[in-house]
C-alpha cells in the first residue's frame, strides 16, 4: 500500500510538509485547492505551483481530496451541464500534473457532520463526537439559526458565507428522493468517467458520513449494497470508491473487511480510522487501535493485505493529543501514531506470509 497524509496547504494547515516528512513511510500528501469555490475550474498555473512545493519536499501529488461536486449537479438542474464541463476541465488539468486519484462525495448540502468537535475523552485528549438525538430533533429552520451561531455542531461541508442560500437549498431538495439522487449521480458519472479514463485518473467516491439521512436529506452511499449499485452505474475501473472504515463502520451492520474483499479492484483510495459507537447511536472518534473503538482495524488492514492492495491509503481523522490545537480531526500527532499502528499491522502480516512461504 502507498501511505499518504492529508495536507490542507500552507495557508490552511498549521502542519508543515517538513513535519510530515518525519513520519516513516509516507509517500505523498492528499491535497486540494480549498480556496477555489465549488464549481469553478482549478487553474493549471495554481496546480503547477502546488506540485512544485510538494515535490520539493519529496512527496507526490497523486491523490486529490476533494474536487467537490456542485449542488446543481446533485439536484439535476439544467445548469448542471456548465458545472460538469468545469469538472471535466479540472480533471484534465489534474491529469497534466500526474494525479492518479480524485476523491469526491455526493452528499446533499453537507459533508461529514458532528455535534462536538472537541469532546473530551477520559484520557484528556479530544475527538469529534456525534450526538444522534441532537441531529434527529433539529428542523431545517432551527438548523440555519444554529449554524449561524456556530452552536452545538459543525457542518464542514457548508461555508458560513453561504448561509444566505441555505433556506433556498433546503427548498430545492424538497421532493428529491434517493432514486432521484441515484439518477443524478449516474448522469454525472456517465459524463466524467470517460474524461477521467482519458487522463488515467480514478474517481473514488467517499461514503456518506454518517451513513444515514440527516435533516431530511437523502444519502445513498451508505452500505455494501449501495457501493455495489454505484460501481454498476458505470462499469469502468475508473469508477471506484474511497473505502472509509470510519464512515461505513459507524453502522454496525456494515462489514468493512467484507467490502474490501468484494470491491478489491475498485478501491483506488482508502481511509482508515476508528470510531466508538454507543448503543444509542452516538459515536466518537478514537485512536486507530482496534481495542479503543468499535472497528477491528487489524481485520481491516488484514483484508487489504489479503487482496494484495497496492492503492493509496491514509490515516483518517485523529484525536487532538499532547496539547495540540488546530483543524478538528486533523492533528499531526495522533495521525502520525495511526500511521505507525497501520504499518505495524502490515509489517507483521508480511512477516507471517514470509514464514508461511518458508515452512
Amino acid at each position: 500500500m502507498k501511505m499518504m497524509f492529508r495536507w490542507f496547504g500552507p495557508k490552511n494547515d498549521p502542519i508543515s510538509l517538513a513535519h510530515i516528512r518525519h513520519i516513516p513511510g509516507v509517500e505523498g500528501v492528499v491535497w486540494a485547492l480549498h480556496d477555489i469555490p465549488v464549481g469553478e475550474v482549478w487553474p493549471l498555473d495554481t496546480l503547477l505551483e502546488v506540485k512544485k512545493v510538494v515535490e520539493r519536499h519529496g512527496f507526490t501529488v497523486d491523490v486529490v481530496e476533494s474536487v467537490n461536486v456542485h449542488e446543481d449537479i446533485k439536484l439535476g438542474l439544467t445548469s448542471r451541464k456548465t458545472f460538469i464541463d468545469h469538472y471535466k476541465r479540472t480533471i484534465e488539468n489534474l491529469g497534466k500534473l500526474g494525479v492518479k486519484v480524485i476523491c469526491y462525495n455526493f452528499m446533499p448540502v453537507f459533508d461529514w457532520t458532528r455535534t462536538d468537535l472537541f469532546k473530551h475523552l477520559p484520557d484528556g485528549s479530544t475527538a469529534m463526537f456525534y450526538e444522534k438525538a441532537i441531529i434527529n430533533n433539529i428542523k431545517p429552520s432551527e438548523l440555519i439559526t444554529m449554524v449561524s451561531q456556530q452552536a452545538h455542531f459543525s457542518l464542514p461541508g457548508w461555508e458560513l458565507e453561504r448561509l444566505d442560500y441555505l433556506s433556498d437549498i433546503f427548498r430545492a431538495y424538497e421532493g428529491i428522493t434517493e432514486d432521484d439522487l441515484w439518477e443524478n449521480l449516474r448522469f454525472f458519472l456517465e459524463e466524467i468517467i470517460p474524461v477521467a479514463a482519458e487522463n488515467d485518473i480514478k474517481m473514488a467516491i467517499h461514503p456518506d458520513d454518517p451513513p444515514w439521512p440527516i435533516f431530511g436529506l437523502p444519502r445513498i452511499v451508505t452500505s455494501q449494497n449501495n457501493i455495489r449499485q454505484l460501481l454498476n452505474l458505470v462499469k469502468s475501473d475508473y469508477n471506484g470508491v474511497t473505502l472509509c472504515s470510519g464512515s461505513l463502520g459507524i453502522n454496525p451492520s456494515n462489514d468493512v473487511p467484507a467490502m474490501i474483499r468484494e470491491f478489491a479492484g475498485r478501491i483506488p483510495f482508502a481511509h482508515i480510522r476508528n470510531v466508538k459507537v454507543f448503543e444509542n447511536g452516538d459515536f466518537i472518534e478514537t485512536s486507530h487501535r482496534s481495542q479503543d473503538g468499535s472497528i477491528d482495524i487489524y481485520e481491516v488492514v488484514k483484508a487489504y493485505h489479503d487482496i494484495g492492495f497496492t492503492g493509496y491509503v491514509r490515516p483518517d481523522h485523529g484525536r487532538h493529543i499532547w496539547g495540540e490545537s488546530g483543524r478538528p480531526g486533523y492533528g499531526l500527532y495522533d495521525r502520525g501514531l495511526g500511521i505507525m499502528y497501520l504499518w505495524g499491522i502490515w509489517d507483521s502480516l508480511n512477516r507471517l506470509r514470509e514464514k508461511e512461504h518458508l515452512s
